[in-house]
């Protein structure tokens, strides 16, 4: 059979043997939008022929279902005539078999994509399994004190906070020296997955050289820190929850010796007549009333004019075991507490009095009297930022070498009030009310609850016998007392 002319119509109503040839001369009639070149080989394949000139292969065929389905191949002659032909076999395949080329295709797709979002998965989690070795210890404590401060008091807030410095900043009383390091501050750096019991052991033996106490506080704190990280989902598997209990960083930082630093009855005259010659007044009647009522220093720290009762006596202590607690406001105390300046909402205030020697002091007023300047009795330096007294145990330590008593601290003058009151044989459920121990037994704790009527009975005998014991003369009904002051 002779090959046509590359010039005669092609019929496009019969199928075709494709041959470039074919292909090239096919043109879309005037007056039609597009016609169709069949292949004679393939059934289903064919050229679709635009009137612009566009010339697409296109297979179509019927699904068992009835359904038409239609692909388009690509543009001749881009894809060739083979390459249409073979698609075209393998889609013509499929289909009489009763399969739709789409649902294979788009579960395919689905499998790929399955694939793929593993795959970015497996990325992810190769990152964030990088990230989480890489978490330092100082991340994940920032992380633990945000959440956890809401459940804590000032005073551990605190805590938490220098045990973690990076030290190097300029003092407030000294600029001249920079503060040190706190002792997990070497600890913070470490990544949290090399936090194990040996890296702390190795820790406590090298800040236990230097202070034990605070080595001992450090574990305490660092010790709560993993087991709550170790209850976090996200770092459960990154923590050694028992790094901070190994025997031998405990035994590193060793055991905490019993304090026993109290005022006898003996020494009482000694130390209130060193207190008494202090020269500021907001200290000297701290300490007083510090002993007098044997309440713990930061609560007489944090004592407000609102706290004092002047109609019926009585003083509330912030407790850090109950919130607060109501004890008598005894006449001594009361009177003490009448001298100070109300400066603002605290009852002991600050500016600070520069304390010093005597020897320091006619020093100084010596030389002040030689320029012709008026020697002052005392040198202020600048409020504190908080409005109320700081640093008090500089001056009772000065106050107690002066007098002999070397050792003894502010919290040795809490163990004071309840060890004088055994010379009165005062009931141990009264001492420990007046100093916000919690009760020891079972009456106390479900029973015994006294008004604040029955405490001053016995209180006001233990400031009274206090007094005399120390030779100070105090005539309660000469001595001015707290008067309401209106809002």
């Amino acid at each position: 059979m002779a090959r046509p002319s590359k010039t005669a119509s092609i019929d496009f109503a019969e199928a075709h043997t494709l041959t470039h040839g074919l292909l090239e001369r096919a043109a879309c009639p005037e007056g039609r939008p597009f016609v169709l070149v069949k292949d004679a080989d393939k059934k289903g394949l064919r050229l679709r022929v635009t009137v612009a000139g566009g010339k697409h292969w296109q297979f179509e065929t019927r699904l068992r279902s009835g359904k038409l389905f239609t692909r388009a191949l690509g543009e001749w002659p881009a894809v060739a005539i083979g390459v249409a032909q073979a698609e075209a076999h393998r889609l013509r395949g499929m289909t009489e078999q009763g399969i739709d080329p789409r649902e294979i295709e788009r579960e395919q797709a689905e499998a790929d994509d399955r694939v793929k979002a593993e795959a970015r998965a497996q990325v992810a989690a190769a990152a964030t399994h990088k990230a989480a070795q890489a978490l330092t210890v100082r991340e994940v404590w920032g992380r633990y004190v945000e959440e956890r401060r809401p459940q804590w008091g000032e005073r551990n807030y605190a805590d938490h906070i220098s045990m973690t410095q990076e030290g190097g900043q300029k003092r407030q009383r000294r600029a001249d020296v920079l503060t040190k390091p706190g002792p997990l501050a070497p600890i913070m750096a470490m990544r949290l997955v090399d936090l194990d019991g040996k890296a702390v052991e190795v820790w406590a033996a090298r800040e236990a050289q230097d202070r034990p106490a605070r080595v001992r506080l450090a574990l305490r704190l660092l010790k709560a820190f993993l087991r709550w990280a170790a209850a976090e989902s996200d770092l459960a598997d990154k923590v050694d929850a028992s790094a901070a209990s190994a025997k031998k960083a405990r035994e590193a930082a060793g055991r905490a010796k019993p304090k026993d630093d109290v005022l006898e009855r003996g020494q009482l005259s000694a130390w209130f007549e060193r207190v008494h010659q202090l020269h500021n007044p907001v200290i000297a009647a701290y300490l007083q009333t510090l002993l007098l009522t044997g309440a713990r220093p930061g609560e007489v720290l944090a004592m407000r004019w609102a706290d004092l009762n002047t109609m019926w006596k009585g003083l509330t202590i912030r407790d850090k075991v109950e919130g607060e607690r109501q004890i008598p406001l005894t006449p001594y105390v009361e009177h003490l507490l009448a001298t100070l300046p109300r400066r603002n909402e605290w009852v002991f205030s600050g500016g600070r009095a520069l304390i010093m020697s005597e020897a320091n002091m006619r020093r100084r007023q010596n030389k002040r009297a030689a320029q012709g300047n008026a020697a002052p009795a005392v040198e202020v330096l600048p409020a504190s930022e908080s409005g109320r007294l700081v640093e008090p145990g500089i001056a009772h330590r000065q106050a107690c070498a002066a007098a002999g008593l070397e050792g003894l601290t502010l919290h040795g003058l809490r163990r004071s009030f309840a060890s004088l009151t055994e010379w009165l044989e005062v009931p141990a459920g009264v001492v420990a009310q007046i100093q916000g121990h919690k009760p020891s037994a079972t009456a106390e704790k479900h029973y015994k609850r006294r008004p604040l009527d029955l405490l001053r009975v016995h209180h006001e005998r233990i400031e009274a016998w206090i007094l005399e014991q120390a030779g100070v003369t105090f005539d309660a009904a000469q001595a001015p007392g707290l008067r309401a002051v209106p809002a």
